[in-house]
């Protein structure tokens, strides 16, 4: 009864080692995350105060719809490459939060 009580333990033990494991890898990605959006925002805003400047300083209607233009264009360009950016990260984010799993996942498959 001893050995089977210490087999709990030391699973118990060894399963709190992976879930703690996998919650640093997760924390660490998360915030990687959100200082690459809060990174986003701000260049985000300063792109578009500029855009701002240059379209209310356009001398002619012809001049402000070319700076529109060139803002709409340059802001969608860096939203798909940011989106782009993100869902990579996201994905690294799932893989290293499964990474301590792997190993008890091919345990119990054999």
């Amino acid at each position: 009864m001893l050995n089977n009580f210490d087999d709990i333990q030391k699973l118990n033990k060894d399963n709190m080692d992976l879930v703690m494991q996998s919650f640093g890898s997760m924390t660490k990605g998360v915030q990687a995350i959100v200082s690459e959006v809060a990174d986003y925002q701000k260049k985000s805003f300063e792109e578009g105060s500029s855009a701002v400047e240059k379209f209310t300083s356009a001398k002619s209607l012809d001049k402000a719809f070319e700076v529109q233009s060139e803002f709409v264009k340059t802001a969608y360009e860096s939203y798909v490459g940011e989106l782009t950016k993100l869902g990579e990260m996201v994905g690294d984010l799932a893989r290293e939060a499964y990474k301590p799993y792997e190993s008890a996942f091919s345990k119990v498959a054999k």
